[in-house]
This record gives C-alpha cells, sequence and structure tokens, in this order.
C-alpha cells in the first residue's frame, strides 16, 4: 500500500503561461480516483503548461500530453483506471505515438503485473515485468534519494549527480526485463536508485514515460523533470 486514494474530483482548468510566447502545452492530468490531482496540476501549471483535470475520453486523447498519477495499492488502481476507460486512453495514445506520462503507483501499472500481499494483479503490459515488495529494513521508503540517470536522459537533462527527489513507496521493480530485438529501435533508458535493493526510478521509452518518485513534490528538481518533458511535447 502506498498512500490512501485521492478523492475523484471534476474537470478543472489551469492555464498556463509562457514566458516565450509560445501557446502553452495542454496538459491533462487523467483524474481516475487514485492520484494526487491538485499536486500534479499545480506543478505542471507552476512550469507553463495549460493543465486540465480530468477523466473525459476525448479531452484526455487530444491532449499534447496526458500524465496519469497514482497512489495506493496496485490492484485498486488498476480498478479505478478501467472504470475509467484509462487504459484504454493509455493504449491508444501510445498507438498514435502520443506522449504519456505515469507516476508512483502510475508507474507501476504500467508494467505486467503487481505482486501485494501475496495477490497477483495484471497492469497495462506496456513494459515486462513485476512490480513486488522493497526488501529494506525500513519500508515504506519515505523521503528524499538520489537517482542513477540513463546515459542520455532527457528526462534528467540539465540536473546535478546529486539532485535529490521525493519516494513514498512499498513496492517496485527490481528487474528490467524488456529486450530490444530490432537495432533500428532505441533501447529504453532506465533510471535506478537504491533503497535496501536496486530498484526501477525512471524509464523513458519513446512517447511513454515515467517516475517512481513523484516529481511534483520534489521541489525545482521535479519542476526541471517537469519541464523536460514539456519541452517534448
Amino acid at each position: 500500500m502506498e498512500l490512501s486514494a485521492a478523492q475523484q474530483s471534476p474537470g478543472r482548468r489551469s492555464a498556463g503561461q509562457q514566458s516565450s510566447g509560445r501557446a502553452a502545452k495542454k496538459v491533462v492530468v487523467f483524474d481516475y480516483g487514485f492520484g494526487n490531482v491538485r499536486s500534479a496540476e499545480r506543478a505542471l501549471a507552476h512550469v507553463g503548461a495549460d493543465v486540465e483535470i480530468t477523466r473525459d475520453y476525448d479531452t484526455a486523447m487530444n491532449a499534447d500530453g496526458l500524465l496519469v498519477p497514482g497512489v495506493g495499492a496496485f490492484a485498486a488502481c488498476m480498478r479505478g483506471l478501467k472504470e475509467a476507460r484509462g487504459d484504454w486512453v493509455v493504449g491508444r495514445r501510445l498507438s498514435g505515438g502520443r506522449p504519456v506520462m505515469g507516476i508512483c503507483v502510475g508507474m507501476q501499472i504500467l508494467f505486467g503485473r503487481g505482486i501485494e500481499h501475496g495477490v497477483e494483479t495484471d497492469g497495462l503490459d506496456e513494459w515486462p515485468g513485476t512490480v513486488g515488495p522493497l526488501k529494506a529494513e525500513v519500508v515504506p521508503h519515505m523521503g528524499w534519494n538520489t537517482v542513477r540517470p540513463a546515459e542520455g536522459s532527457r528526462l534528467f537533462a540539465g540536473m546535478p549527480a546529486d539532485a535529490r527527489y521525493y519516494f513514498v513507496h512499498s513496492y517496485a521493480v527490481h528487474d528490467w526485463e524488456l529486450e530490444i530485438g530490432n537495432a533500428a529501435l532505441a533501447a529504453p533508458k532506465v533510471t535506478w536508485s537504491t533503497h535496501g535493493e536496486p530498484f526501477v526510478a525512471a524509464v523513458e521509452n519513446g512517447p511513454l514515460w515515467a517516475t517512481q518518485f513523484h516529481p511534483e513534490k520534489s521541489g525545482d528538481a521535479g519542476a526541471q523533470l517537469l519541464t523536460n518533458w514539456i519541452e517534448t511535447l
């Protein structure tokens, strides 16, 4: 279990401003009842995005970027996402090469399955792999930690090596299982962190990016990461 599930909220907009004079990128924070949508909205608006919190299918499909937050249990998040047709939204956007970013459990559900308290739940299977319990003296992993960014990472571009990010989780992906057999395809960029044992902290894979930590709660470092994502939209 990560954190308690957030309450669902109606569609709301936060119009971002870009100092360059260009039109702000439209980002939808997908509201399926299991994410810190308000924190994500504020963080995205702060870095210049035009933000809307909604579960409306067409709005989510047509946005420049889709952010999928997530708190709570893996199984509950998957159930809520499917009830809101979020699995369709994510799948359809990615099939068209349209950017999606997952945060915390919103990252975990992108993998093949999650196991909590012996219960196995299918994920979205965008990446093969299993989300399982962290093996550490102190669980949950709660607080600030450094990461080891992948070489050539765009997500962590411009960030110092000692930058810290805010984590709150008891489960993680411990092994990266996706193999790229086609040399013409770029291999995913996988960033790692350690709490008791190494775990996947972030992934950049074409239009699909995700972080185990919370960029919206990571201060200036998190704001820079969100800026880096928005600049790719």
